[in-house]
């Protein structure tokens, strides 16, 4: 942890970046070090909410360029698992980003939007929206 916080918020960064892809990697962590460091609130916000949204639309393109049979091979993911998410994601849209905040599940979200190839800017901006949110709520809790 501490490697991260020698670098600053580029460690912040990069962090909240990997921990949006499917590496399991903890960027509330790196988060709760920075703050709890001095580091400036909004500044870590900011910088979390960036790289993990990042990170998410990594995994979405991913999905976009992907072939959802082979993708779901190599998760190892059952076909009525994919069923269900073609219907929610279908049913719902690009409104589905506000959940990859969620641990386990949020970068299998994300990629699942690429695979149905909803619209990258509103799964941008809901999933930009959603993982702010998380942070914001981390970030007031711990510096109250």
């Amino acid at each position: 942890m501490l490697e991260w916080l020698e670098i600053g918020l580029a460690g912040l960064f990069i962090g909240s970046f990997l921990a949006a892809t499917i590496l399991p990697f903890s960027s509330e962590a790196i988060l709760a070090a920075c703050l709890m460091t001095g580091f400036d609130p909004l500044a870590c916000l900011i910088t979390a909410s960036l790289g993990n949204t990042l990170g998410g639309m990594t995994s979405y393109y991913l999905g976009y360029l992907g072939d959802w049979n082979k993708i779901g091979r190599w998760l190892r993911i059952k076909e009525g698992q994919i069923e269900r998410w073609d219907k929610l994601i279908k049913r719902r849209g690009a409104y589905v980003g506000l959940m990859c905040w969620l641990p386990f599940v949020g970068d299998m979200i994300a990629l699942a939007l690429g695979v149905f190839r909803v619209s990258a800017p509103r799964t941008l901006f809901w999933m930009l929206l959603g993982k702010t949110a998380r942070y914001a709520v981390l970030t007031f809790l711990l510096t109250r």
